[in-house]
């Protein structure tokens, strides 16, 4: 990420990323494709414009299948391509899977995400989120989907701005290895 992003005011920057998000939601971009083309725009993410089409396919919690939402997606690979390892075998065994699950450890960071998304929505699954509109194409669908776009573009800002100013020693939320 480049340094002057960071002299751009986190409010500022989240509001930027939101419109964008929309805008593209608006045009026909997917919900993954829609959060994550706003934060390679906005300068977030240092990845070359083209890499949206990694993001193509979780658009209806991945292809339609109603899986993890696909904004909620965008927003986490967005976050990652910021703080994620960009050269994961460096170091020993022992270093390689620390920095996954020590403390500091990017497991505790990345693991608040889906968590706080839930706690705004309720679930992270797609199916779940869009339960109440048995025909997809539908006004009042897309209306909810949007506000899960603007919002997980959102989040994501908060996210990478937040592993900036605090690391990654943040406790665990519910997980898979019992960690606390």
């Amino acid at each position: 990420m480049r340094d002057d992003i960071l002299k751009i005011p986190e409010e500022d920057m989240k509001e930027k990323a939101r419109e964008i998000a929309k805008n593209n939601f608006r045009l026909g971009l997917n919900c993954s494709e829609s959060v994550y083309a706003a934060l390679v725009e906005v300068g977030l993410i240092e990845f070359p414009a083209e890499t949206v089409a990694i993001a193509t396919a979780f658009g209806g919690g991945i292809g339609l299948t109603g899986g993890v939402c696909g904004a909620l997606v965008a927003a986490i690979m967005g976050v990652s391509s910021v703080h994620g390892r960009r050269n994961p075998l460096e170091g020993t065994q022992e270093a390689i899977i620390d920095k996954l699950y020590g403390n500091p450890g990017l497991y505790r960071f990345f693991n608040q995400i889906p968590h706080r998304f839930e706690e705004l929505y309720g679930s992270t699954l797609c199916s779940e989120l869009n339960q109440d509109y048995p025909e997809w194409i539908n006004k009042d669908r897309f209306r909810n989907c949007m506000k899960m776009v603007v919002d997980s573009a959102g989040l994501a800002v908060e996210f990478i701005y937040q592993g900036i100013r605090e690391g990654y020693v943040q406790p665990f939320g519910k997980n898979m290895a019992g960690k606390v």
